[in-house]
C-alpha cells in the first residue's frame, strides 16, 4: 500500500477497518465503507499522523516505508473522534522514543478545529490548505462533501442543522483540501465541496428536534458569506 501524495509534505492513505459489517443496514450508524482514510503530515519538526490504521496485508512493508519517512523525527498522533483511535497505541509506542514530547502533542503548523457538542475535533493545516474529518463530513461522488448522516449522530447534542452551523466558520479558511476519513477527499475544491455541503444539511430539518440550532438560521447566515472571500491563514 503506497500513500497517495496530495501536496508536497501532505500524503493519505486508505486501510480497511477490521470492524466493517458487510451487511450493515443502509443509513445506520454502521453503515460505512470498507477502506477508511489516514493522514500523514509534515509539519516543520514533527511527523503527524492523523487517525492512522495499518494494513493487515503487507503491514511490516508499510511500516518500514513509514520509518523511513519519519526518519527519527519527532511523530504525534491525533484523533479526530473517539471511534478512531485505531492504531494509534502501537505507533504511539514505535515511535515514542523518538520525542520527548507526548505523543499527541499538537505541533506548531497544525491547528485544532473542534466541532462542540459535536464530539470531534478536525485538524486544520494551514501551509498545505488542507482540513482532516473524522466521521462528521464524508465523502461524496464527484469530489463533493457530505454532512454525515443524522444515524451516526446519536449520543451527542446536534443534529445535521447543528452540525452545518458547528461547521459554517470553516468556510471562511481559504480550504484547498478536505481529507475525510470515510470516502474520497475533496481535492482542490474543498471550500466549495465544504459549503455546499454545510448549505444541504442546513435546510429544513424534521420537527421535533430542539438543540439549539435550526436549519434556517445556519443557511442565513451561510449566504450571508457566500460572497466572502477566503481569510489568509
Amino acid at each position: 500500500m503506497i500513500p497517495e501524495q496530495i501536496e508536497p509534505g501532505l500524503l493519505r492513505w486508505r486501510a480497511p477497518h477490521p470492524d466493517w459489517k458487510p451487511d450493515a443496514l443502509p443509513g445506520s450508524a454502521e453503515d460505512w465503507e470498507q477502506e477508511v482514510g489516514c493522514v500523514l503530515f509534515e509539519a516543520p519538526d514533527t511527523v503527524v499522523l492523523i487517525d492512522p490504521l495499518l494494513p493487515v496485508e503487507g503491514r511490516e512493508q508499510f511500516l518500514a516505508r513509514l520509518d523511513q519517512r519519519v526518519a527519527g523525527r519527532p511523530v504525534s498522533i491525533l484523533t479526530t473522534i473517539r471511534w478512531h483511535r485505531r492504531d494509534r497505541a502501537i505507533l504511539a509506542e514505535r515511535y515514542g522514543p523518538d520525542s520527548s514530547r507526548a505523543w499527541n502533542t499538537i505541533p506548531p503548523g497544525v491547528e485544532q478545529r473542534p466541532l462542540r457538542g459535536a464530539g470531534e475535533t478536525l485538524f486544520w493545516l494551514p501551509s498545505a490548505q488542507a482540513l482532516v474529518a473524522g466521521d462528521r463530513l464524508i465523502g461524496a461522488p464527484g469530489g463533493a462533501l457530505a454532512l454525515c448522516p443524522e444515524s451516526w449522530l446519536r449520543g451527542v447534542r446536534v443534529d445535521r442543522a447543528g452540525l452545518a452551523a458547528l461547521l459554517l466558520p470553516l468556510v471562511t479558511l481559504p480550504i484547498r483540501h478536505v481529507l475525510p476519513s470515510h470516502g474520497e477527499p475533496a481535492l482542490g475544491n474543498g471550500r466549495a465541496a465544504l459549503q455546499a455541503a454545510v448549505e444541504e444539511a442546513a435546510g429544513p430539518q424534521p420537527a421535533g428536534r430542539n438543540n439549539g440550532s435550526t436549519g434556517r438560521p445556519a443557511r442565513r447566515a451561510l449566504l450571508r458569506r457566500r460572497r466572502q472571500p477566503p481569510r489568509p491563514e
